[in-house]
């Protein structure tokens, strides 16, 4: 089974050289800690940073340079920083490769819920409507199952959705999934982790073909 990390490590080897990716809140800022060293790749934050690169170490931080959580970054040699109409144009105009995002639900038909839970208090949907309305290419990071052990990867989202029809592939603490017209197609497993255990932590539709490998990260 992995943890945050683990899952943000198995995502950064979706990435590919000059691949231009914007990172969600969430597990998904940890890939920027991961990404390997032979390949060129650009960090975008839809608060306005192109070239965002691993979390500062402790004493390093500088609180003016932040993403769109809040948390400080580090920047690489030629980084830049604008502002909230220009990040917008390069998401809404289909500039970014690769858009990884973290989910409350996602649906087997590939729909997202991750902005809002009724009855909890809510800053708004931020940027997330964009990215998915705009990304032809979405991976979205997130435990399999929530605190109750109740499965988050559902036949139909019970929350309010973020995009329709949208999430490419999912990876969980427990496995790597695609998404199909037929369902969660499972592609690869966690170390450790059972097809069995997989299969009674997804409600949706679970397509299971030959032998499921082990992941290598």
């Amino acid at each position: 089974m992995l943890d945050k990390n683990g899952i943000a490590k198995r995502i950064a080897k979706e990435i590919q050289d000059g691949f231009y990716v914007n990172l969600g809140i969430g597990i998904p800022t940890l890939v920027a800690n991961y990404v390997r060293d032979d390949i060129e790749v650009e960090f975008q934050s839809e608060n306005g940073v192109l070239g965002m690169g691993p979390f500062p170490l402790e004493g390093e931080e500088d609180a003016d340079i932040i993403n769109a959580g809040k948390q400080t970054i580090t920047t690489l040699p030629g980084a830049s920083f604008f502002d909230s109409a220009l990040s917008f144009s390069m998401i809404r105009g289909k500039h970014v490769d690769l858009t990884i995002l973290g989910a409350m639900e996602v649906a087997e038909n590939g729909d997202i819920a991750n902005w809002k839970i009724p009855g909890r208090m809510v800053k708004g949907m931020g940027g997330a409507m964009d990215l998915v309305a705009s990304a032809e290419n979405i991976i979205v990071a997130m435990m399999h199952t929530n605190k109750r052990g109740e499965s988050k990867l559902l036949k139909t989202c019970s929350l309010p959705l973020t995009g329709v029809g949208c999430v490419k592939r999912i990876v969980t603490n427990l496995a790597v999934l695609e998404v199909t017209p037929k369902g969660f197609k499972l592609i690869e497993r966690a170390p450790g982790v059972t097809v069995e255990s997989i299969k009674n932590a997804t409600e949706g539709t679970l397509i299971i073909e030959g032998v499921v490998p082990e992941m290598d990260i």
